[in-house]
């Protein structure tokens, strides 16, 4: 079993939305050796369910928005994870920080997964183009899941 958490600064845009794209993907070519979930890098919104506009653009494209409350990452996290996927800069230094290094290699970036390394998804809270962030989270989770299938992704 793959264990994948995406980590965004609040858990009610991007890495809720990875999460939702991610388990569709998952649901869509009956995979069931690939567990999905999501956490914040701060403590801002915990317990909140995904921002409306966010939800909107998910439900537009089809995607299926299951009942979220807003957790922050925990130290613990890195061990229950085989793959920990920030969608910034910002998120990748406040991971390292909450879990003390990265001394297994399990953190990236979400674009690098859809050979883009170094790129960030963009804050649509700060864009307002939830559409836009949605796109670059869908072709991550793309990338991502053609890596686990070829067996290129850490696997526990």
């Amino acid at each position: 079993m793959t264990k994948i958490l995406f980590i965004c600064h609040g858990n009610i845009c991007r890495s809720a939305a990875a999460e939702m794209v991610m388990k569709q993907m998952i649901r869509e070519k009956n995979l069931r050796e690939i567990a999905v979930d999501s956490a914040a890098a701060t403590r801002e919104e915990i317990g909140n369910d995904v921002y409306p506009p966010m939800k909107r653009a998910l439900e537009r494209r089809g995607y299926r928005c299951e009942r979220h409350a807003a957790r922050q990452t925990t130290r613990a996290d890195y061990d229950r994870y085989d793959l920990l996927i920030g969608m910034d800069s910002e998120n990748l230094m406040d991971m390292r920080r909450i879990y003390g290094g990265d001394p297994e290699g399990k953190i990236s970036l979400l674009r690098s997964w859809a050979g883009e390394p170094g790129m960030e998804i963009d804050d649509p809270w700060y864009t307002r183009d939830f559409n836009g962030a949605l796109s670059q989270i869908e072709e991550g989770c793309s990338g991502l899941l053609r890596a686990l299938l070829r067996g290129e992704a850490g696997q526990g």
